[in-house]
């Protein structure tokens, strides 16, 4: 296990050389249209804009990390991943158990390792969801956050598939398998536009602050599913627990998958009615 780090250590620094090579400032960059650029300055701040330079007083928005919780786009973050990355970290961590504990292949057996990795290849359909947002945006000419809450919609609709993880499951241990991943795709991709969210209704001073508040909430989900699927599944296993026709851990699976697929549509939902159209947060400058 420890080459496992190694070699992804090694990578980090390959993807590093490779970025400052690669990158340019966005007023820089060839690749970037006026548009674009009109959109990333959109605050007057920063790097990229030529009025504003380390001597300058071109000053950043005031805000206080318990004033970023005032506004109704933090929270919209918040609820944008408290819930989703909840379920994404209990399909990383349960999934070989559930292969193992259901099917009876351990981790270290050829099925076993076969279906993770069948797993994890298709979560990488998620490469293409940032494009959808964009395919909004040009098609219907709409703002950034309206493209990608279009796209985040769709995204929301692929766990629902997690309906039936338990009664296809009965016929073939590849049909939770497929499903899994298909989830996990969805969740890369939502959590990838979720991130952008941020940027898309905060100035750049702020985008930290909301982005940590975020991922607080996001380990507090993430223990929170984790912590209480263990808890389920010991207490369905303890007492037979009969749900929709499974008995015991399989019963506690049932319930645990069926919050899973419908997490995502609840979230954004919430978001929706928190922000129901896109508009920049304003502070106050220095």
């Amino acid at each position: 296990w420890e080459m496992a780090f190694l070699l992804i250590g090694a990578l980090g620094f390959v993807w590093m050389g490779v970025w400052v090579f690669a990158y340019k400032e966005p007023r820089k960059n060839p690749r970037v249209n006026e548009a674009e650029l009109a959109y990333i300055e959109q605050d007057g701040i920063g790097e990229d804009n030529p009025e504003c330079d380390a001597s300058s007083k071109c000053s950043e928005p005031e805000v206080g990390v318990f004033q970023a919780f005032t506004f109704r786009q933090t929270w919209a973050v918040i609820f944008g991943r408290f819930l989703p990355d909840s379920v994404w970290w209990f399909l990383l961590f349960w999934a070989p158990a559930f292969i193992s504990n259901v099917y009876g292949y351990p981790t270290d057996s050829t099925e076993g390792m076969l279906a993770i990795f069948t797993i994890y290849l298709i979560s990488m359909l998620s490469l293409g969801g940032s494009y959808l947002p964009t395919f909004f945006i040009n098609r219907n000419r709409v703002n950034p956050y309206k493209g990608r809450m279009h796209a985040m919609l769709i995204f929301a609709l692929f766990p629902l598939l997690g309906m039936l993880v338990m009664p296809l499951g009965q016929m073939s241990m590849w049909y939770p398998v497929v499903i899994i991943g298909i989830m996990a795709a969805a969740h890369q991709s939502w959590s990838a536009n979720v991130y952008n969210v941020v940027s898309d209704m905060f100035p750049k001073s702020v985008v930290a602050t909301v982005t940590g508040a975020a991922g607080l909430a996001s380990g507090l989900g993430s223990f929170t599913s984790n912590y209480g699927a263990g808890k389920l599944f010991k207490y369905a296993t303890d007492t037979d627990m009969q749900f929709l026709g499974f008995s015991g851990e399989n019963a506690g699976y049932m319930i645990v998958f069926l919050i899973a697929s419908v997490a995502y549509l609840v979230s954004w939902i919430v978001m929706k009615v928190l922000v129901p159209r896109y508009k920049l947060v304003e502070l106050k400058k220095r």
